[in-house]
């Protein structure tokens, strides 16, 4: 495998690139004398994954139904079960979330390796998460810095990942049996936990155990709506407290609102409240439990008594597209000061509308979701409603075109048009920070992006693709790679910006290579030289040929391959470009290689690392450096070459550049295994190796 070199905005063209960040010895090299000895660092791991969401105060006890899932989970144990899964199924709202992360938080000790979460947004308007998106976070947790773009790879991935792992699992809000078969872990020593509203008895298949769980009774119920307001609050009521709870349809859900909207009014009675959260004829459907309607009416009555600023808020974070909130997405749709966003978000969560999972995350329960979307829906106008999208929208497309201009300056270059811009502060402060939002932030940023391309605004959805550029480079989600380029294509085009198209056929291209659909990167490249002739930019169009060349590379078409990379010489020693054909000539050097011309490879790849230095672009310098290196081993100067490859290896090692490294490691140990020196050889393979499990699979089975 190859790589076609990077482009003037520092991509990476074809192939998995290798900017991914990975844990693993740094070697410096400068002057070499006599032998070379590498001995690799214990790598540095993430921490043990303890994602379990944290359990309400005022939590009631399930004792019952905590005994039944000890039972099944024993049971299972006992009868030696390859996998245990646990299904627990029930209407909404009636605590299955809560109800889970209470019972695998008290059996922690027995997931020794980790307890992961995932909400699978079973209900979202925007549909259920996909199997891939969910995988990509599992594997990450544990210390994997690419995944592989296809479904089938990446669950193969986790599998071998998890087969040695005690661990546990838990599956929120799953929509069907489909979406949780890819998500299995391997081995024997794990637990899976799936909630949904649906029973899903395809799982059945899978040996799955099931346990509905049923309303509150009378007794609990009435102890969870007294922890809600304290005992001296109910004193003399207790008949009016059970009969709030009886039309709270024994929900949690219902008894927690219904318990705030008491706390809000101290000079209420709970007489009053019962008679409040009497039935009547308006109510949600998908909220309705055994024909009763308690569930709308309990939402309804504590939104009623909510301040004008949080009703705001509630009714703004009900249009919005993500699936949980910060204080500066709050802040945006209600284009106000994050001061303000904070109050208003205390005020939510003390009202019990909404949940707060983390450090400055907040979420709707996903009923409420509904609610606080039909109260925007009722009260908003269309217009409101869509200057709400458009402003968070905006706010988004500003802070990730931040982080961009923080990790990869030199590929800003289109402009950025905003409807409503923001001035609120950055989330981060450094190109870590950046990175690290970015990713964390990833499904919100693609949910934004969706939102943009189904309102129409075109210029949003493609200079939101443009500005996650670093997030693709970097990280490798493949999956978003292609999906956002697809998506940014078409808005570019809708919105008559020959720039944009160009921009998005080069990115889009590179991530199709780079997963092995090389046709239809070629299909993608042939159109942009095409609009870049028509353009006449004859940057973009050098472009075209070196990712034409690069898919005729990787093909194994080494005589196809050549004409299209000496057009792209051609184009940018024309129009003053030395980085350009800089990159041309490491992949000319690479077909020389190739084709055992050891002269012709080594004047290719020595031209190219000096005018890359020239431009200060030390990664693709150390490219050409590790190819020259490996040149000069096969031509017979063996010291020479070895240190030019582990100095090349130092420079991929201190970026994170995880491919690079493998690709250089792969070179030593073949270098290695030709003078004889076995111990060495099989030394450096092994290293390559694992970072190509992490990396490129393909790659992997191949090195195999």
């Amino acid at each position: 495998m190859s790589v076609a070199g990077e482009d003037d905005r520092g991509r990476t063209s074809n192939v998995i690139g290798g900017e991914a960040q990975l844990y693993g010895p740094t070697v410096q090299a400068r002057d070499v004398h006599g032998g070379v000895h590498i001995q690799a660092a214990s790598a540095v791991r993430p921490p043990k994954p303890r994602q379990l969401l944290p359990v309400p105060a005022h939590y009631t006890d399930r004792l019952d139904e905590h005994a039944v899932l000890d039972r099944l989970f024993r049971a299972r144990a006992e009868a030696g079960a390859a996998q245990p899964l646990i299904v627990i199924n029930g209407p909404a709202g009636i605590g299955k979330t809560t109800f889970a992360s209470r019972w695998l938080h008290a059996h922690e000790t027995a997931f020794p390796d980790g307890q992961l979460y995932a909400d699978l947004r079973g209900h979202e308007a925007t549909g259920p998460a996909e199997p891939g998106e969910i995988l990509g976070q599992f594997l990450r947790a544990f210390g994997t810095p690419a995944v592989p773009g296809d479904l089938a790879e990446q669950a193969s991935l986790w599998r071998s990942v998890t087969s040695r792992l005690r661990i546990a699992v838990m599956l929120d809000n799953a929509f069907t049996a489909a979406q949780i078969r890819p998500l299995l872990p391997g081995g024997t020593g794990g637990l899976v936990v799936v909630t949904s509203r649906h029973r899903l008895t395809g799982l059945s298949m899978d040996g799955a155990e099931f346990h509905r769980l049923p309303s509150l009774g009378d007794a609990a119920g009435t102890e969870l709506f007294i922890r809600g307001v304290g005992k001296d609050r109910v004193a003399g009521e207790l008949s009016a407290v059970r009969q709030v709870v009886a039309l709270c349809a024994g929900l949690p859900l219902a008894v927690c609102l219904a318990s705030a909207r008491l706390a809000a009014r101290p000079g209420q009675r709970v007489a009053a409240l019962a008679e409040a959260l009497t039935p009547d004829e308006e109510r949600l459907a998908v909220l309705e439990v055994a024909g009763e309607g308690t569930v709308q009416n309990a939402l309804d009555a504590s939104y009623a008594v909510l301040g004008a600023e949080p009703a705001r808020l509630y009714r703004a974070l009900g249009l919005l597209p993500v699936p949980a909130f910060d204080v500066r997405t709050a802040a945006a749709a209600c284009a106000a000061s994050t001061a303000w966003a904070e109050r208003r978000l205390g005020e939510l969560v003390e009202a019990n509308m909404l949940e707060d999972i983390g450090p400055d995350t907040y979420r709707f329960h996903d009923l409420v979701r509904v609610h606080a979307h039909d109260r925007a829906t009722a009260t908003e106008s269309v217009t409101d409603r869509r200057r709400i999208e458009r402003r968070v929208a905006d706010w988004y497309l500003r802070t990730a075109t931040d982080a961009q201009r923080r990790i990869t300056p030199i590929q800003l270059t289109l402009p950025r048009t905003y409807a409503y811009p923001s001035r609120l502060p950055e989330p981060f402060t450094d190109d870590i920070g950046a990175l690290g939002w970015l990713d964390a932030r990833r499904t919100h940023l693609m949910a934004v992006l969706r939102l943009a391309a189904e309102r129409g605004w075109n210029a949003t959805a493609w200079q939101l693709v443009d500005a996650l550029w670093p997030l693709f480079l970097r990280l490798r989600h493949y999956d978003l790679w292609i999906e956002a380029h697809r998506t940014g294509l078409a808005a570019a085009r809708a919105d008559g910006n020959s720039a944009a198209e160009r921009q998005m056929l080069n990115s889009g291209a590179i991530g199709l290579a780079a997963t092995r659909r090389t046709e239809e990167a070629i299909e993608w490249y042939t159109v942009s030289l095409r609009a870049a002739r028509e353009a006449g930019d004859r940057r973009d169009e050098g472009q075209a040929w070196l990712g034409l060349g690069g898919c005729h590379f990787e093909a194994g078409r080494l005589t196809d391959a050549a004409a299209p990379l000496d057009r792209a010489v051609e184009t940018w020693t024309e129009c003053g470009y030395p980085r350009g054909v800089a990159l041309a000539r490491i992949l000319l050097g690479e077909i020389a290689l190739a084709e055992q011309d050891l002269d012709r490879a080594i004047t290719c790849f020595t031209l190219a690392r000096e005018s890359l230095l020239a431009v200060s672009d030390p990664h693709d310098a150390a490219r050409a450096l590790a190819f020259l290196g490996r040149a000069r081993t096969r031509d017979g100067d063996r010291a020479t070459g070895t240190a030019q490859m582990l100095e090349a290896l130092a420079t991929f090692t201190a970026s994170g550049a995880a491919h690079w490294q493998a690709r250089t490691l792969e070179m030593l140990g073949d270098s290695a295994r030709e003078r004889g020196d076995d111990t060495a050889a099989d030394d450096f393979r092994a290293r390559a190796l694992a970072l190509y499990e992490t990396t490129s699979p393909a790659d992997a089975r191949r090195l195999r």
